[in-house]
C-alpha cells in the first residue's frame, strides 16, 4: 500500500467514524408525541433541562398513531411515547413495545376559525353545519388513519348530525375534504393565511395559537365522562397492526396518555420526564395551554410501573 492508498484510507475512516457518531443514549431523551403536545411539552423540555444539565430533549411531534408505528413498525426508538389517545398505545402498541400506559390529560372538539374565515361575522353554535356546507366554504381535518383528532373530527360530525337531527350531514360534511393533512396542526399556517375557513381541532391547540373558537355542546364535543353511552354510538374504521387489517374505533371521552417504549435507551431519564409531567408543575404548565389533565393519573399495567411512578398513578379498572 503506497502512502496515497494509506492516506485515503485513514480519511475514509475518519469519516466513517463522524458519520457513525451520535449522541450518547444517556445524555439525550427522545420523545415522539401528539402534535396537539408540542406547546406544553415544549415548555416541559425546557424545566426538565434546567432540572438535569447535560440531558438534551429531542422531540417529535406526528400524528398519534404515526407516532406508534414508528416504535412497533418502523422500529425507531425514543425513550417516551405521547399520545392524543390512550387507544392508541393499548391498542397498536401494548403489549408487545410497551409494559404500561398513563392517562394523563383530557381534551374537547371545537371549530376553530379566524377573521380571515368566510361568514366569520355570523357562524354560531346553532348555524355551523349549514355554514361548514356552503360551496365557498373550505374546511380542514386531520387523516384519521394518521391522527386520532381526524377520527374524532368524524365522530363529532356523527354526533351532530344526531343532535341537530340533520339527516345526511355526516356524509355531506365528511366528503367535504378541501384539506386533509396527516396531523391537526399542520392545518393551522393554512387557516391562518386563510387558505382553509375552519378547522376542527383540540380545544387546547386553538387557545394555543389564538384562533377564534366555536364551542360545541358536550353532547358532541367528546369532552363530558358522563356522556360515554352517547358518544360511542359513532364509530370510525381504521387500519389495524397489519396490513389488510381493520379496527373499530367507537367515540368516548378524551384521554391522553404515555408510555416508556421497551426499547428505550434512557430509562431514567424518561421516568424523571413522566413525573415533571404529573407533578403539580408539568399539570400547571398543561392546564395554563388549555388541556385539563387527570388527577390522580390513571395506569394500564399498574404492576409494570416504576415505583416512583406507582406512587404518583392509580390502576386503570380491569374493565379497560
Amino acid at each position: 500500500m503506497n502512502f496515497r492508498q494509506f492516506l485515503i484510507l485513514i480519511l475514509s475512516s475518519v469519516l466513517l467514524l463522524a458519520g457513525c457518531r451520535k449522541q450518547p443514549a444517556h445524555d439525550q431523551l427522545v420523545i415522539f408525541h401528539a402534535g396537539s403536545l408540542s406547546v406544553p411539552f415544549a415548555a416541559l423540555a425546557d424545566i426538565f433541562e434546567q432540572q438535569n444539565p447535560g440531558i438534551k430533549v429531542t422531540a417529535e411531534s406526528a400524528g398519534s398513531r404515526l407516532c406508534a408505528r414508528k416504535v412497533t413498525e418502523l422500529n425507531q426508538r425514543c425513550d417516551i411515547l405521547a399520545s392524543a389517545d390512550y387507544k392508541v398505545i393499548s391498542n397498536l402498541v401494548m403489549p408487545d413495545h410497551a409494559r404500561f400506559n398513563i392517562q394523563f390529560a383530557l381534551n374537547e372538539m371545537v371549530i376553530a376559525y379566524t377573521d380571515k374565515s368566510r361568514y366569520a361575522d355570523s357562524i354560531d353554535q346553532k348555524n355551523w353545519p349549514e355554514t361548514l356546507l356552503r360551496t365557498d366554504v373550505n374546511i380542514g381535518r386531520s387523516d384519521p388513519d394518521s391522527d386520532p383528532c381526524g377520527y374524532r373530527t368524524l365522530m363529532t360530525i356523527q354526533l351532530a348530525e344526531k343532535h341537530f337531527n340533520k339527516d345526511g350531514l355526516y356524509s355531506a360534511l365528511s366528503a367535504k375534504d378541501n384539506y386533509i393533512r396527516p396531523k391537526e396542526t399542520d392545518l393551522l399556517a393554512l387557516l391562518q393565511a386563510g387558505e382553509i375557513d375552519y378547522i376542527f381541532i383540540y380545544r387546547s391547540v386553538a387557545k394555543q395559537h389564538g384562533l377564534k373558537i366555536l364551542f360545541l355542546p358536550d353532547e358532541i364535543n367528546l369532552k363530558s365522562s358522563q356522556l360515554s353511552d352517547l358518544y360511542s354510538t359513532a364509530s370510525v374504521t381504521l387500519t389495524g397492526t397489519s396490513p389488510g387489517e381493520y379496527i373499530v374505533r367507537l367515540g368516548e371521552p378524551m384521554i391522553y396518555s404515555m408510555t416508556i417504549p421497551t426499547t428505550a435507551e434512557n430509562r431514567p431519564a424518561a421516568e424523571k420526564f413522566i413525573e415533571l409531567v404529573l407533578s403539580d408543575q408539568g399539570r400547571a404548565i398543561m392546564e395554563a395551554n388549555g388541556q385539563p389533565t387527570l388527577a390522580p393519573p390513571i395506569a394500564e399495567g399498574f404492576a409494570n410501573l416504576p415505583g416512583n411512578l406507582k406512587n404518583i398513578c392509580q390502576p386503570a379498572p380491569e374493565s379497560r
